[in-house]
């Protein structure tokens, strides 16, 4: 089954954070917090303006992307579970460089 998300809406895999601190501290299940980042797996054909024209997204997919806490309807298709937002509710793009640091 193959999903396109329609107009200015994105669909987004979660990105799962490290389990332990950068000091070796294991934090437990209970304690985490939903990922903020996340993965375009697809995205919408963009907004039309008030004369017909129509206005790409900036994002892709591929790009890695920071999203507020509480962005998005979570949604399960194919046995998981992704997020559908609006591009409004992106935060930024983490570049490729940034994301390499970051690991």
């Amino acid at each position: 089954m193959t999903f396109r998300p329609l107009h200015d809406r994105v669909l987004v895999r979660r990105i799962e954070a490290d389990t332990k601190t950068k000091g070796g501290i294991i934090i437990p299940d209970t304690a985490k917090e939903k990922p903020q980042e996340g993965e375009i797996i697809a995205v919408g054909q963009g907004v039309r303006a008030e004369d017909g024209t129509l206005h790409p997204l900036d994002v892709k997919a591929g790009d890695r992307v920071l999203f507020g806490k509480w962005s998005g309807t979570e949604v399960k298709i194919e046995g998981e579970d992704l997020l559908i937002m609006k591009e409004s509710d992106i935060l930024g793009v983490i570049e490729a460089e940034a994301a390499a640091k970051a690991a």
